[in-house]
């Protein structure tokens, strides 16, 4: 689907505020009423031509030390969400891995070669994660995918 040109201006908006890709994502959705997929509002945003905020450059402007991320983003105690990325990758993703959610719920996930991003249905297929697990799961592996280079 196509946004306006006002359509555009506001995820210009959004972006210039601060908002993260997985923010944006869910207002598209919740504003618009348009379904995209994560990749789809990457592609949005380098299409617009904006720059996103880099949290490391604000830390620096901030005054505060520079310190390098883990592999993992959080430790993945009981309360947190956790992700990973496989060493090998799963048959037909671009790149897949398994996330931790705040219940200790493990589940496989794969961005597919269409930028679709989904979960491995695990031992419950009836199992939903917490939407604000979901948030820190697309925001950690934001973050640790762009760590990685792709």
């Amino acid at each position: 689907m196509e946004l306006s040109d006002t359509q555009k201006a506001t995820v210009t908006q959004w972006i210039q505020d601060g908002r993260s890709l997985a923010e944006v994502q869910r207002l598209i959705r919740e504003e618009f009423e348009c379904s995209l997929t994560y990749m789809d509002v990457r592609f949005l945003v380098d299409d617009l031509d904006i720059t996103m905020a880099e949290p490391e450059a604000e830390a620096a402007e901030a005054g505060a030390e520079a310190v390098s991320e883990p592999e993992i983003i959080d430790e993945g105690g009981v309360g947190s969400v956790s992700v990973e990325v496989d060493a090998v990758m799963r048959p037909g993703a671009l790149v897949s891995g398994t996330v931790r959610f705040s219940d200790g719920v493990s589940l496989g996930w794969q961005l597919g070669a269409s930028g679709q991003l989904g979960l491995i249905p695990g031992d419950d297929p009836e199992y939903r994660p917490k939407p604000e697990d979901v948030q820190a799961f697309q925001t950690q592996l934001e973050e640790l995918l762009r760590q990685k280079g792709f």
